[in-house]
């Protein structure tokens, strides 16, 4: 069979999530014998620090001098901003090696990091992210402002990651039945990532009409490609059953489908992806 060369690419930032996001990143290199790579986004337009007010400047050329002495003043931040990357991409390298991970690159790009992990998605076959970065440490939000933007903008499965790192031992897959959660137990089945882990298939929510038909062929697939499959069905709501039978099982790893209405429909009645990812908290692995 001929090897996937595609990247395991993980996308972080300078906050507490770093070390964690590379450790799950080498874990899902080696598991997957795929290159890793480590992705540093600076954002085009940082806050500016405050600079001195020369509103009232008064003299020829002094709109000209202001313009220059912005200028110059954005390119010491940006060579500073750049050199900081650097160092801390390194050390990330240097901890994912440890790890394990044996193909280890660093890259730095300006822009946003949507738009950038969109364009770079063709070369990738798992996206790595913590669940928060640097911008909501100020405010303690439990998930990162641009993650669901973030998901929504690229098409490959997405390993959302919290803050302390444990390799995956038991896996709950969130099954509705939809064309994402079928494809995704195709995926499974395929893919060396999950090989060798137990796995717990829950269908909750509203009953369907063939919901046991529907969880019995997952588990057939799963079973036929050497899972240890276990299933259940519940007719809780999804934001209830799961987070409670994450607890029971010890799950450290959820697999879901992600963000499959509208952002405006979202914004209107709530997103359950982002309520399941706040009342669950472990590691999960969005399918797109």
């Amino acid at each position: 069979m001929k090897k996937d060369n595609k990247i395991v690419l993980a996308c972080v930032d300078q906050s507490r999530f770093a070390t964690s996001v590379a450790r799950y990143a080498a874990w899902a290199a080696r598991k997957l014998d795929a290159p890793l790579e480590f992705l540093h986004v600076i954002d085009r337009h940082p806050d500016l620090e405050p600079v001195q007010d020369l509103s009232g400047s008064i003299g020829l050329n002094a709109q000209e001098n202001l313009l220059n002495q912005l200028s110059d003043e954005d390119e010491v931040r940006s060579r500073s901003r750049r050199e900081t990357g650097r160092i801390f991409l390194n050390q990330l390298r240097e901890q994912a090696l440890a790890a394990g991970a044996s193909s280890v690159d660093v890259r730095q790009r300006h822009g946003h990091i949507e738009e950038t992990l969109s364009e770079q998605q063709a070369d990738v076959r798992l996206f790595v992210l913590g669940r928060r970065g640097a911008s909501a440490e100020t405010v303690q939000r439990d998930l990162g402002s641009n993650l669901e933007w973030v998901v929504r903008s690229v098409s490959r499965p997405t390993l959302v990651v919290g803050d302390c790192y444990s390799e995956p031992s038991r896996v709950l897959m969130a099954f509705d039945g939809s064309g994402v959660t079928r494809r995704g137990v195709d995926m499974i089945a395929n893919s060396p990532l999950l090989r060798g882990l137990p796995i717990h298939i829950v269908m909750a929510g509203k009953a369907q009409a063939h919901s046991a038909k529907l969880v019995g062929n997952a588990q057939a697939v799963l079973t036929a490609a050497g899972f240890s499959v276990t299933t259940e069905i519940s007719t809780e709501a999804p934001e209830v059953a799961i987070p409670q039978i994450v607890q029971d099982k010890k799950i450290d790893l959820l697999v879901m489908g992600s963000y499959s209405h509208s952002p405006l429909r979202a914004w209107l009645f709530g997103s359950k992806t982002s309520a399941l990812l706040r009342s669950t908290k472990v590691s999960t692995l969005l399918l797109r």
